[in-house]
């Protein structure tokens, strides 16, 4: 792709002026993806820098195709590792069942690839700083009661999980619930060559490439559960569970409460001026590891929607972009949280006999 050229079909001259709420994966990529449509973009973050915590991010064949689209897909595959082989697990080491990679590779004939947040965060950064004339404007909070966008035809609410957007939107109707279980995530200093997820009984632990010399690891533990508590609710798991808890320093460790975005929203645009995309709209739990991709996508999609409209369309480019992304982007989310209910059941025997019969 050339990577100066905006979407096909960007009517000349009839483009118009975005702002982009939040700063994060998503709209990073909405505001690559305006840019290229040849529209003004700014972007408004609360927060006074780019965040570059986390680990690593699965991305699906399809979200690498929007980044291609975007002009990323060179940027991504230099940073990022394929992902052919893992397994589910009982905590003895037992393998249950494959991971279907080795499927969705032959179907899309590309990998899965994982790629850290911080290089995904950077990449994006970087292309729009290429393509110039992309300010960030960080230490600035957006509310609908002092909408300080000087008049933009378009309002991107990419602000998270709390987005001050929707709120703006659609109320209290759909807001942020818990799942009663708390997720922590880190990085080892070391690779493991083993991948996957091993279950248990009320939690379980996962393990990932992410990048030569490194392994990305995230386990799920019932809500209040402590570092120390953490180390002990694997104590007799199969290796290498317990030397990466072991090996990495807990200071080093992010936790976060599991929520999700419930229930599903109705729109994901006033179809007039404003929109939403990535968690602000149909924020997940992370049991897919689609809520980088789902985000991609979004971006991508509304880019291309507005591209092919132009700003005097541009209503008509809001309801394609929902027509195009919400009942997919809230089906994704509705089998992430079935799967974190699946894989953090109590009584496992059930739940691992079924899994033993799914293909290898």
């Amino acid at each position: 792709m050339d990577r100066s050229t905006a979407f096909p079909g960007a009517p000349a001259g009839d483009a118009g002026r975005a702002v982009v709420v939040g700063a994060g994966v998503g709209g990073l990529a909405a505001a690559l993806a305006l840019r290229r449509a040849g529209w003004s973009v700014e972007v408004v973050e609360r927060r006074n820098t780019l965040e570059r915590y986390g680990t690593a991010f699965g991305i699906h064949p399809t979200a690498q195709s929007a980044l291609d689209r975007l002009g990323l897909g060179d940027a991504l595959r230099a940073s990022a590792v394929p992902y052919r082989r893992a397994h589910i697990r009982r905590p003895d080491g037992t393998a249950l069942a494959a991971l279907p990679l080795a499927r969705i590779e032959r179907k899309a004939g590309r990998p899965e690839l994982l790629v850290s947040r911080p290089r995904l965060i950077d990449a994006l950064a970087a292309e729009l700083d290429r393509l110039g004339g992309v300010p960030v404007r960080h230490g600035r909070r957006w509310a609908a009661d002092a909408d300080r966008t000087g008049g933009a035809d378009l309002v991107v609410g990419a602000d998270g999980i709390h987005s001050a957007v929707r709120t703006a939107l659609f109320g209290s109707r759909s807001g942020v619930r818990t799942l009663g279980t708390t997720a922590w995530i880190g990085i080892a200093d070391f690779e493991t060559g083993v991948h996957g997820e091993t279950w248990g009984d009320g939690r379980f632990f996962g393990i990932t490439p992410v990048e030569p010399g490194r392994t990305n690891w995230y386990a799920t533990v019932p809500a209040g559960t402590t570092a120390d508590g953490l180390r002990a609710a694997f104590d007799g798991w199969h290796h290498p569970i317990p030397r990466i808890l072991a090996e990495t320093d807990p200071a080093g460790w992010i936790r976060y409460e599991m929520r999700h975005l419930h229930p599903a929203l109705p729109s994901f645009t006033d179809g007039r001026r404003t929109v939403l995309v990535g968690d602000a709209a149909h924020a997940m739990t992370p049991n897919l590891g689609q809520g980088a991709c789902t985000a991609l996508l979004d971006a991508e999609a509304l880019g291309r929607a507005v591209a092919a409209r132009g700003r005097a369309g541009l209503p008509a480019a809001l309801r394609a972009y929902d027509r195009e992304r919400r009942r997919s982007a809230q089906r994704v989310a509705f089998g992430s949280r079935t799967l974190h209910r699946f894989a953090s059941a109590r009584r496992p025997a059930l739940r691992d006999a079924l899994v033993g019969l799914l293909p290898g």
